[in-house]
């Protein structure tokens, strides 16, 4: 495993993030997919045991329930002083007024539910999980400042926006002399690019790292295209990212793999890991041998023509992820 620093700050992080929305109770939450505890746990130890220092959940992940999970085997299984933990606040926990969104009320009383579940007294990346138009960003920024100070956190990140809303929230915190997000977790892969205009080049000029979500675009570019999975049978919100004419871009995947004799997802996560932008992608895990590639993607190294080769059949999409 490689290790570099997340966006501007003296973070050390792996270079792959174990995206942990897989593991949660069936049944809570919006994903029937879940892998139950028990079967969770042998993944986050194989994780951990590749090095991997980095992990990634939510609140609104199975109602709660993956914080509880991961929390659980990461003090069975590691130190808390050598793991970087992340969690994010935004989505709906509860029903009625107040239950969901960036409000300092929210805010004040999701972190403290989030470290109860995690079972920790504070996590390194507290991240928000959208934009909330309905709250001025004044009170976020200002609220999660304070969760800095109070010690719950020790370092703040965003997700999915578009770059206008993002450079005004750093610029609300510069301006305040409050905490600023180090990080932006965002959707890009090789089926959506359309980060490439705007957000990466905020980042690059800022110093935020960059830590894709579905870098293998909820497994499409693993499989052949008209494959249907478990999850993708489930997945109404994943139904709607990646259209037809994405098909390309799998072909091309698919080549590039055969002719290196590595599975496709190695060759997907390869090419993100070249981009110069990004710090660590996101990946989810439900076998021992997704880990496994994920891994091995850290060290596989693309020629340039296989890059553009890549790349070339990419069609712009509407934006979506926000």
């Amino acid at each position: 495993m490689q290790y570099v620093k997340l966006g501007s700050t003296g973070l050390d992080v792996s270079r792959i993030c174990l995206g942990c929305m897989t593991y949660g109770v069936p049944g809570r939450g919006n994903h029937e997919w879940t892998l139950d505890e028990e079967a969770s746990r042998p993944l986050i130890r194989q994780a951990l045991e590749a090095g991997i220092n980095f992990f990634d959940t939510a609140n609104v992940y199975s109602d709660g329930t993956s914080e509880e999970i991961v929390g659980r085997a990461l003090r069975d299984f590691a130190r808390r002083d050598e793991i970087v933990l992340a969690t994010k606040v935004h989505g709906r926990m509860r029903p009625g007024p107040n239950g969901a969104g960036l409000s300092r009320r929210a805010i004040m009383t999701e972190i403290d539910n989030s470290l109860r579940r995690l079972g920790t007294d504070h996590v390194d990346l507290y991240q928000i999980h959208r934009w909330d138009p309905h709250t001025p960003v004044e009170e976020t920024m200002e609220a999660l400042h304070d969760v800095v100070k109070a010690g719950k956190a020790r370092y703040i990140g965003a997700s999915s926006m578009y770059a206008w809303q993002f450079s005004k929230a750093q610029y609300t915190a510069r301006l305040n002399g409050w905490t600023r997000f180090v990080s932006m977790q965002n959707h890009y892969n090789l089926l959506y690019r359309e980060e490439e205009r705007e957000m990466l080049p905020l980042c690059a000029d800022q110093g935020v790292g960059v830590l894709p979500w579905s870098p293998l675009a909820r497994g499409r570019l693993t499989r052949d295209w008209d494959t249907a999975t478990g999850r993708s049978a489930t997945d109404a919100f994943g139904s709607t990212l990646y259209p037809e004419g994405d098909r390309a871009v799998v072909e091309a995947v698919t080549r590039i793999a055969a002719e290196r004799r590595v599975p496709r997802a190695q060759v997907a996560l390869a090419w993100l890991l070249h981009q110069d932008t990004v710090t660590s992608p996101i990946v989810g895990a439900s076998r021992a041998g997704h880990l496994e590639d994920a891994v091995a993607a850290v060290e596989l190294r693309l020629s340039e023509k296989e890059i553009e080769e890549l790349e070339r059949p990419y069609e712009p999409h509407p934006v979506s992820g926000h």
